[in-house]
């Protein structure tokens, strides 16, 4: 699967932002929907579980679902299958975050350019945990 062409100065750019919605967060340790998160919390990143089965991730309020989400969302972080990601994408455009970042193995070229035509920048194929520990 391809990376995406981002720089490490974009990368680096997008972790100034805080408000990160986490998409398939899940409440499994051992998963990486649920470390990754944990690690960004940890460094002081504002952390925004969206879940339909959980109401509680992490000792924060879960959200079933994006649309549920009130205030700023800077980032949409989506661990859900590549196949699943278009109406996480289209539902996410209505909040208008900054970033929406696909997680390492997920890549939706015709959901991601729907993204990019609103302005919004996508990042696929990548984690936030491992670029965060390379770039910092």
């Amino acid at each position: 699967m391809e990376k995406d062409s981002h720089t490490d100065e974009q990368i680096r750019k997008i972790y100034d932002l805080k408000n990160i919605a986490v998409v398939g967060m899940s409440k499994n340790p051992e998963k990486a929907a649920h470390y990754v998160a944990k690690y960004l919390k940890e460094r002081g990143y504002h952390i925004i579980p969206v879940n339909p089965s959980a109401d509680e991730i992490l000792g924060l309020k879960c959200y079933h679902s994006l649309s549920e989400i009130p205030g700023r969302v800077d980032i949409v972080d989506v661990f859900r299958p590549s196949d699943e990601v278009e109406p996480v994408i289209e539902e996410a455009l209505k909040l208008g975050p900054n970033v929406i970042w696909l997680q390492e193995g997920i890549h939706n070229p015709r959901a991601e350019l729907k993204a990019k035509n609103a302005g919004i920048d996508v990042v696929f194929n990548r984690c936030m945990l491992a670029e965060h520990q390379r770039l910092f």
